[in-house]
């Protein structure tokens, strides 16, 4: 589920890039999978459904699509459950030490911090992706919070993906 969810942000993120308009998604994204033309037409209707809904739920600039959102919220529900549980220490001594690095990140947004701290998470991977992307580095500190963040992400999303898939954790 984290990486789904780092994925959408990314996609939300090319279709911005392209202005929203479906050619220039054509020229630039779709055109690059090599499927044959009914896969095609399938990920261009994908893509034209996203445009839409970006439009409607009004983040053609910024911001996340309702189905970003709610995957950030089941993560969340999740989480609480699993804090709030004795059955899952590994899970609760992980987030303590991801927490320091979550209470420098929302200290570093300052008054802008109303996000979660999941968001905060998710916000701190997907900028670093977007500087590795572009060829930057990143500090050392960086590297190390951004380590222990991912490992404390991957635990939720083998909990996830264990209370979806295989056997609910809560009852």
């Amino acid at each position: 589920m984290a990486e789904y969810l780092l994925y959408l942000w990314q996609v939300e993120d090319m279709i911005r890039a392209c202005g929203l308009d479906l050619d220039t998604i054509e020229r630039n994204l779709v055109s690059r999978y090599n499927v044959d033309e009914a896969l095609r037409g399938e990920i261009r209707d994908w893509y034209e459904s996203l445009v839409k809904m970006m439009q409607l739920e009004h983040v053609e600039r910024s911001g996340h699509l309702q189905i970003s959102k709610n995957v950030l919220i089941r993560l969340n529900d999740l989480h609480r459950q699993l804090l709030a549980s004795d059955k899952y220490p590994e899970y609760g001594a992980d987030y303590y030490r991801t927490l320091p690095f979550i209470v420098e990140l929302r200290a570093r947004e300052g008054e802008q911090a109303r996000t979660d701290e999941l968001e905060t998470c998710f916000n701190a991977l997907y900028g670093v992706l977007m500087l590795r992307l572009q060829g930057k580095q990143v500090s050392r500190d960086t590297e190390v919070a951004i380590a222990q963040i991912s490992h404390f992400l991957g635990l939720l999303a083998a909990y996830y993906k264990r209370d979806e898939d295989e056997e609910p954790l809560f009852d």
